[in-house]
């Protein structure tokens, strides 16, 4: 047997393959700009000019997206944990993969746009019939050999008609719009954080408060048994004390659930044990503490005061604050482009099969001189009959794009419901933590006088009981106003895009 010597294809002249590669560039260049994408305009926001409530700061001040927390939130311990919220929450996490998953798409969607060029070194090896000849045998067979190595390009597609580019145009709108979608997480964690915190102040006060309500009824109790037992009072009042007194300490088991609860919320919110959390960030628990005793110094929610007031804007100026309408927007372009691109599969697809280097029969004269070989294969496939798919693919984009568009407008609706929602909340709280801290005044000054009648035997017992339950009663009411007032602050600072920039450094301008 012997090997069959395979004849070297001729060179390509440098000026044809030079003209060959200009023709080519110009047409990819001539055909690149052509696309099927419809012009974009955005949708008018179906929302009124103004909020429904005159709000005197509603553009005055700095805007809550230009705001960043830091500067926001005052209270030093909670932009702490903010901190650590922003550092070591899963949800923010998983946001923040989000985008390099989208990030590594679009950059697989846009190398569509370019040939891939590959390394190709191949060798065969096949029978074939030998000639007839008188020196050989009958059924004899030879061994055909061929060798080639070089660099080809499979099936590069010429988008002449844009759909590639409309499906990188898709991948990048998508990936915009996860990168708002990891600031609308920022936003609703900060928010989140705040809350939870104004919540853990509001709980220790409520603690601290039960606790001297609780020293109080105790003292109360006692007195009542002294005089039930020298045959002062009745039973009546002796159980009308003890009943304060169980009341009391129902509602400081309810508190020191609470307490733990809130605990529970912002260890899921920080992402980390709050054991291992530098103590002076957190407010002292009285939790632990027994129902009885001395009573802790209580944490304040008036003398927090962490935030710092923003002015609403107007409505318009929501859809650049607000990430998740941007990102409502971005969605809404992905589906833009993609009736790009089912348009442009009505069209013909263009792809280009190359191949150039050299072939030889023996491996050992692969790079003689004379050897290189080339090949060039065009295909168009042009479609003709698809039983409908082209154009039920067109339908379902244009329908996708509807749908985005209704969520679009959507999510201005929401965003202009959240902040006129979030003024009204704001105006009447102010009113109604007045009012509640005038009542807390008029019950103080009420206890104490019921208590100077009691003792000057004017007034019954029962009068007493009363004002020192009312007394109670509204001072928790109080720290509840108090704390939906502070929380009041921190919704209408996220429901404005606020928490998502981060702070400018100091040296940023020189």
């Amino acid at each position: 047997m012997h090997k069959s010597a395979l004849p070297a294809a001729p060179e390509l002249q440098q000026p044809t393959r030079m003209m060959f590669a200009g023709c080519l560039l110009t047409a990819m260049v001539l055909f690149a700009g052509c696309s099927f994408i419809p012009a974009y305009q955005r949708p008018a926001a179906p929302v009124a000019a103004n909020y429904s409530l005159d709000d005197a700061q509603a553009t005055t001040g700095a805007a809550a997206a230009s705001l960043p927390w830091q500067q926001f939130f005052t209270d030093v311990r909670l932009q702490k944990l903010i901190a650590l919220a922003i550092d070591n929450n899963r949800d923010l996490r998983v946001a923040v993969l989000n985008i390099e998953q989208a990030r590594a798409q679009y950059g697989v969607t846009r190398a569509n746009q370019f040939p891939t060029v590959n390394g190709v070194f191949a060798g065969s090896r096949s029978p074939s019939p030998a000639l007839p000849s008188a020196a050989s045998q009958p059924g004899s067979t030879s061994i055909t050999s061929l060798y080639t190595v070089g660099l080809q390009v499979t099936a590069y597609e010429l988008d002449f008609f844009g759909r590639v580019a409309s499906l990188k145009e898709q991948a990048l709108a998508q990936f915009l719009a996860t990168e708002e979608g990891r600031k609308t997480t920022q936003i609703s964690l900060i928010a989140q954080v705040a809350n939870t915190y104004l919540a853990v102040l509001a709980d220790e006060e409520l603690l601290s408060l039960t606790r001297r309500t609780l020293a109080t009824r105790e003292q109360s109790l006692k007195l009542s048994k002294l005089r039930f037992d020298s045959g002062v009072t009745s039973e009546l009042d002796y159980r009308q004390a003890e009943s304060l007194l169980e009341s009391a300490r129902f509602a400081y088991a309810q508190q020191q659930r609470q307490r733990l609860l809130d605990d529970n919320a912002l260890t899921l919110l920080v992402g980390q044990p709050l054991s291992a959390i530098d103590p002076g960030v957190l407010p002292p628990s009285t939790a632990a503490l027994p129902a009885t005793g001395t009573a802790a110094s209580p944490v304040s929610l008036a003398e927090a005061q962490p935030m710092v007031d923003v002015p609403a804007g107007l409505p318009s100026e929501l859809l650049a604050s607000r990430p998740d309408i941007r990102q409502a927007e971005q969605l809404l372009l992905a589906s833009n482009a993609n009736i790009g691109a089912a348009r442009a599969a009505f069209f013909p697809k263009i792809a280009l099969t190359l191949q150039a280097g050299t072939a030889s029969n023996q491996l050992s004269k692969l790079f003689d001189s004379g050897t290189f070989a080339w090949s060039f294969a065009p295909q168009l496939l042009a479609p003709i009959f698809d039983a409908g798919r082209n154009q039920a693919g067109l339908e379902s984009a244009k329908v996708q794009q509807g749908i985005a568009m209704a969520q679009y407008e959507k999510a201005i609706q929401v965003a202009f419901r959240e902040v006129a929602d979030a003024l009204a909340t704001r105006a009447t709280l102010v009113a109604q933590l007045r009012a509640s801290q005038a009542q807390v005044n008029a019950e103080s000054v009420r206890f104490r006088l019921a208590g100077l009648r009691y003792d000057n035997g004017v007034a019954s017992y029962l009068d007493a009981l009363d004002a020192q339950r009312s007394l109670f009663s509204v001072q928790q009411a109080l720290v509840q106003t108090r704390l939906a007032q502070l929380q009041s602050q921190v919704t209408l600072y996220k429901v404005l895009g606020g928490g998502w920039t981060d702070a400018v450094p100091a040296t940023a301008g020189l």
